[in-house]
C-alpha cells in the first residue's frame, strides 16, 4: 500500500505543476504587450534612381504620376546589367503592395519572374488606348503590357486586379 500512496503523490504533483506553469503562461501572455499590427513602412524617394533608369535604360521606363499620397513608394532599384530591369514598389491605400517591373528581358522568362509564376488568363483591358493581359495563379496577380518599345511591363502585387488597373492608368513615360 505504501506504493500506491507515492505514485498519488507524484500525479498530482505533476499536475499541480502543470497547472501552476498554465497560469503563469497566462499571466505572462495577459500583462506582457504584443504589437498586432505591421511596422511602418519608410517611403523612399524615387526621382533620383528614376532619372537615371529614364537616361540609361533602352526603352521609356514608366512610374506613376497623379497617385495620391495614399500610395507609398517602398522599393526602388534599376540594374542595367540585368536587361535594364526596372523596380518601383509601392504600399497601397489598403496596405497591399504593388510593383512596376519592366525589361528588355525575355518576355516569357521576365512575366515569370514578375508576377511569381502566374499564368496569362483570357481577361484583358484596356488602358490609355494599349492592351493589358491579366495573370494569375502565382504568388502576385498581375497585368502585362507585352512588347512595348522594346520592353515588356509587369504591374504586379497581392493587391486587388481593381488597385493593380489604378497604377497601371497612372503610369507614363516622361
Amino acid at each position: 500500500m505504501a506504493g500506491s500512496n507515492g505514485k498519488q503523490k507524484t500525479v498530482r504533483d505533476m499536475i499541480l505543476s502543470l497547472g501552476l506553469i498554465g497560469i503563469a503562461a497566462a499571466v505572462i501572455y495577459l500583462f506582457i504587450p504584443h504589437d498586432t499590427h505591421a511596422p511602418d513602412i519608410q517611403r523612399v524617394d524615387y526621382r533620383i534612381e528614376l532619372t537615371t533608369a529614364r537616361r540609361a535604360a533602352s526603352y521609356p521606363v514608366a512610374a506613376p504620376e497623379g497617385l495620391p499620397d495614399t500610395w507609398k513608394a517602398t522599393s526602388v532599384r534599376f540594374r542595367a546589367h540585368e536587361k535594364d530591369h526596372w523596380h518601383l514598389g509601392f504600399q497601397d491605400p489598403d496596405g497591399q503592395y504593388v510593383a512596376i517591373e519592366q525589361s528588355a528581358q525575355k518576355r516569357k522568362d521576365f512575366i515569370d519572374a514578375a508576377s511569381l509564376g502566374g499564368r496569362a488568363t483570357k481577361i484583358t483591358e484596356q488602358i490609355d488606348g494599349r492592351t493589358w493581359t491579366r495573370y494569375t495563379g502565382g504568388r502576385y496577380d498581375a497585368l502585362v503590357l507585352e512588347g512595348t518599345e522594346g520592353s515588356t511591363t509587369v504591374v504586379a502585387g497581392t493587391a486587388s486586379f481593381d488597385q493593380l488597373t489604378t497604377m497601371a492608368r497612372a503610369l507614363k513615360t516622361s
